[in-house]
């Protein structure tokens, strides 16, 4: 089934009427199926403890298998809907058949769609998000850091167009790709100076910047082998009043522990909150409005890193 932005498939039987069915989505969506219980039981390529939901919350670049029992009428198709999650829609849910075979998948369903939450209910996105641990088994994160790297998302003006930062500065991609220059040695490629690694303490995320004004840049974060490395992703309030937006972050090839999620901003009360018992491996994370998320990762795979300014794709 493909509903556009979220492709669904079942992957294999499980036993009797019991199925893996694997979700990837390229927006923020929650999916809902009809009068279902699903269980998740992997995301992002790694297992999680198991857990019952009514419906799914799935970022961009999100993958989750989950099980459903199809034990419905077997003579009838189903709805399942697909809402936005975090901005308002401008468009109807988009809608999909869950087909009970041998019936004709052009067959309509008798009753009417499920209603996804609403759009701004973070609540319920929280809610979920919390609920999610890895498999008893799964690695654990390093209880100390090397470096510990606080990432501002704000919404600024660039020669009077609105652009997103991080920690005041918005990504301008060089023309040649990153990796390729620093093996090559192009020292004139991207800027040379590394980002800001952290924000003015008496910045008020609650509220829109005092100085909407921001810079670009193409500097990079160097991390070195066998380092751990803590991300504090850290959102805020756009240029209008009463505006944080949900973010999701994905990180190419490589995998990190989520920590943990909280309300206003990261200060060192909050180190209590993480969690390094059963951390879920995941490479996306959301932020929440006026929230933070903490990410966790450990470069063993090669002799340094790179991380620009937006590297995981905001």
């Amino acid at each position: 089934m493909n509903a556009g932005s979220v492709f669904v498939k079942m992957t294999k039987k499980i036993s009797g009427n019991r199925n893996d069915i694997r979700i990837l989505s390229r927006e923020s969506l929650n999916l809902l199926n009809h009068k279902k219980v699903v269980v998740a039981i992997e995301a992002d390529g790694n297992y999680l403890q198991p857990f019952a939901v009514n419906d799914l919350d799935i970022y961009s670049g999100e993958s989750y298998s989950v099980l459903i029992t199809t034990d419905q009428d077997p003579s009838k198709n189903y709805w399942l809907s697909l809402g936005v999650r975090g901005r308002l829609p401008a468009t109807p849910p988009a809608l999909t058949i869950l087909n009970y075979q041998p019936i004709s998948a052009s067959k309509f369903p008798t009753s009417p769609p499920p209603v996804t939450p609403r759009w701004n209910d973070y609540d319920h996105s929280k809610t979920f998000s919390k609920s999610i641990f890895a498999l008893m088994g799964s690695p654990k994160p390093p209880k100390s850091y090397d470096r510990r790297i606080t990432l501002l998302n704000t919404q600024n003006k660039i020669d009077g167009f609105t652009k997103w930062a991080i920690n005041n500065v918005s990504l301008a991609l060089p023309p040649t790709p990153y990796l390729g220059s620093i093996k090559y040695g192009l020292r004139n490629a991207f800027d040379q100076k590394s980002p800001p690694e952290n924000f003015p303490n008496n910045y008020d995320v609650m509220k829109p910047p005092i100085n909407p004004n921001s810079t670009t840049g193409s500097g990079v974060y160097m991390f070195g082998l066998n380092t751990t490395v803590d991300v504090i992703l850290q959102n805020a309030n756009a240029l209008s009043d009463n505006v944080s937006e949900i973010h999701p972050w994905h990180l190419h090839g490589h995998d990190f522990w989520v920590l943990g999620y909280g309300e206003g901003k990261f200060s060192a009360k909050d180190e209590k909150k993480l969690n390094f018992k059963n951390p879920p491996l995941r490479n996306t994370a959301v932020i929440f409005p006026h929230g933070w998320t903490a990410l966790s990762w450990y470069w063993y795979f090669m002799n340094s890193s790179i991380l620009p300014p937006a590297g995981l794709d905001a």
